[in-house]
């Protein structure tokens, strides 16, 4: 209908009023089916339209818009505010953003929101404290926890446990002796256990150490109480089967916390970048959707445990590939370790470290995973489905995975190497080339350029130099993704934009760093066809914020204000 008579209630009357001016012809025309340019034929007409505002739309080809019309859950128009009169009729839902921001919604592909928000951890300890503070705080805590099968705690830095005059295994003994106490350290690469959990684990001096782990020991090679990598990872496995409400306490933990909190933030798609599918993340996970409780888009990555076998691990993982195009809940992805981290010399190094700690590999790390093992999964998982997330801190770590990628896939694969800390610049050029992802998280204060040096009496100062490369993988022509590893860094988007412009002379430009946190990220989790722009066609994943991010100072952008979340057309957040 190129007329219609009805007449407009005074709030619509005050927006045509606003985007077009009054006059003798002010009635807006219903609008009809939609051309790809955004230009309308002949009758639909929007259930909700955002008019005035600033829209970055993430486009190259229409880069900045003034308004949105949804039909549902998806676009319909993007374009004027004097363009999207067409759309409104007398059931439209019109926004008004005021000159406020739209964008799309955000993504962040690697964090670890089950185990960041569960209630499964009993305790928390200082990062730094003295060896009597530690004794008080775990003691504390089995009074505090008295039916508990195990203490299981978190918050410690590992350099605290070395620094300690006595050994780290004499010091949790005093606190705690006759129950199993786990305490994770703040990165998760290291465990600190008394002697009861090493007893109720098996392990003892004569233990071999576990593929991708290490039993740490003293000098006179006795077992200090630290748990390297794996190692810990393994007697986490037995401490989270003794809780008896885990899956309870983690469901509670993503309802009431996580999803709320990450749509406040404008995230509208995570990746869960370490599924424990045998503690039952994937069930939890699972119940959520099958609810209808998800605001979120959500990719699993499910977990590789290295020291299972092979073709068992494979044939299970096969089984639990899940990507329907109409859940919001996919299991398409999977979690490899190549290495370690380097704070505690794990991370799988070309050259040795300049200290001599663990000794491991010539003094070069260890690997979870070697390239010829993950070769044999892509091989397998790829025809399945399945992308891999691929850990790799160390040079030659990445170096290898990059060679794994290589030799064994078949090039449709959208497998992405996280955290990237030490690059070969040889290896730069070789992400575009194999199309793998660069993923990089850059929201941690500890990845600025100004604690760089603190590196430096593990690795030397040339290492040092340049970590976690961005602008020189953006240069290479790599597709960078940015995310969090919360709760290693905060999942505080603007957090992490702010720091990828500002963190000279590895920064990038501010738009680089969106499409980073979008489109980009939105291809990892292989849905960039639906969502990761603002475009007719695509899912209405949107965010609105307090203000235009290009007008705003590096330290304005990092207290960006989340005024509305979208997902699939409906508000899961208003300020």
């Amino acid at each position: 209908m190129s007329n219609p008579t009805m007449i407009l209630s005074s709030a619509l009357l005050a927006i045509s009023c606003a985007i077009s001016g009054c006059g003798s012809d002010s009635k807006l025309n219903t609008a009809p089916t939609v051309t790809n340019d955004g230009e309308a034929s002949n009758q639909v007409i929007a259930t909700k339209v955002f008019v005035n505002g600033e829209v970055y739309t993430v486009n190259p080809d229409k880069p900045w818009a003034q308004a949105v019309a949804l039909q549902g859950n998806k676009i319909i128009f993007v374009g004027s505010s004097a363009g999207i009169k067409a759309y409104v009729g007398e059931e439209t839902d019109i926004i008004d953003l005021e000159g406020k921001m739209m964008m799309p919604g955000f993504h962040d592909v690697h964090m670890h929101p089950l185990e960041s928000a569960s209630q499964a951890t009993q305790f928390t300890v200082p990062s730094y404290a003295s060896e009597a503070e530690y004794i008080d705080a775990i003691y504390a805590a089995s009074i505090q926890n008295p039916d508990a099968p195990w203490l299981i705690g978190y918050g410690h830095e590992i350099s605290t446990l070395l620094e300690m005059d006595n050994a780290p295994l004499a010091v949790i003994n005093e606190a705690v002796k006759n129950r199993p106490v786990i305490i994770m350290e703040q990165t998760s690469h290291s465990m600190w256990v008394n002697g009861k959990a090493l007893q109720l684990a098996g392990i003892n001096h004569n233990s071999q150490d576990p593929v991708g782990g290490v039993f740490g020991k003293d000098e006179a090679g006795n077992l200090d109480g630290i748990l390297y990598d794996n190692a810990g990872n393994q007697v986490m496995e037995l401490a989270m089967q003794s809780l008896k409400n885990a899956k309870q306490q983690d469901y509670d933990g993503l309802i009431e916390y996580t999803m709320p909190e990450l749509n406040k933030a404008g995230i509208t798609s995570i990746s869960d970048a370490r599924t424990y599918w045998q503690r039952g993340h994937l069930e939890t996970w699972q119940r959520v959707a099958k609810e209808d409780n998800l605001t979120l888009r959500v990719s699993l990555g499910l977990w590789a445990y290295p020291d299972m076998n092979d073709e068992r691990q494979i044939s299970i993982i096969k089984s639990l590939y899940q990507s329907r195009s109409d859940s919001l809940l996919k299991v398409n992805q999977v979690k490899f370790y190549m290495d370690g981290i380097l704070v505690n010399t794990t991370a799988a190094m070309h050259e040795p470290y300049h200290t001599n700690w663990l000794d491991l590999y010539q003094n070069k790390g260890l690997n979870y995973f070697t390239q010829s093992r993950l070769e044999k999964y892509i091989k397998a998982l790829e025809p399945t489905g399945f992308d891999f997330n691929i850990h790799g801190i160390g040079d030659r770590g990445i170096h290898e995975a990059l060679n794994a990628i290589e030799n064994a896939s078949n090039g449709t694969a959208r497998h992405r190497i996280t955290h990237l800390e030490v690059v070969d610049p040889a290896d730069y050029n070789r992400f575009r080339k194999l199309n793998v992802i660069a993923d990089a998280q850059v929201a941690g204060e500890f990845t600025k350029p100004s604690h760089w040096g603190e590196t430096i009496p593990l690795i030397g100062s040339e290492r040092a130099q340049d970590l976690v490369p961005i602008k020189s993988l953006q240069r290479s022509g790599a597709r960078l993704t940015l995310s969090s590893d919360w709760n290693v860094s905060t999942f505080n988007p603007f957090v992490g934009l702010s720091n990828a412009i500002s963190r000279a002379p590895q920064n990038i430009s501010l738009a680089q760093a969106i499409k980073a946190y979008t489109l980009n990220s939105a291809y990892a989790m292989r849905q960039d066809q639906q969502v990761g722009s603002i475009e007719v066609g695509k899912l209405a994943d949107l965010v609105v914020i307090d203000g235009n991010l290009f007008e705003r100072s590096v330290l304005e952008i990092k207290k960006t204000q989340v005024d509305m979340t979208l997902l699939d057309g409906e508000i899961v957040y208003q300020r």
